[in-house]
């Protein structure tokens, strides 16, 4: 896999943190911010299937509240 070298800007304190970070040590900083990045990732996809969701099916406790009261209506076949 081919691997493109960046510049990236951080301030004093964080980069101190995270060299201080015995995963950064071992893997080196390149890995843990690849590994970051990818998470980073993961979870604003998983952001926008939830607002996905909920364009298309409404706020849930909205459906609730619409709902609230029905549970007891219906007629379930005997067997």
């Amino acid at each position: 896999m081919y691997m493109k070298a960046i510049q990236v800007t951080f301030d004093e304190a964080l980069l101190e943190r995270l060299d201080r970070d015995p995963a950064v040590r071992e893997r080196g900083r390149s890995a843990v911010l690849r590994e970051a990045a990818a998470a980073y990732l993961v979870r604003k996809e998983a952001e926008v299937i939830s607002d996905r969701y909920r364009a298309g099916y409404g706020d849930r406790d909205e459906l609730d509240a619409e709902l609230d009261g029905w549970a007891g209506e219906g007629a379930w076949p005997r067997d």
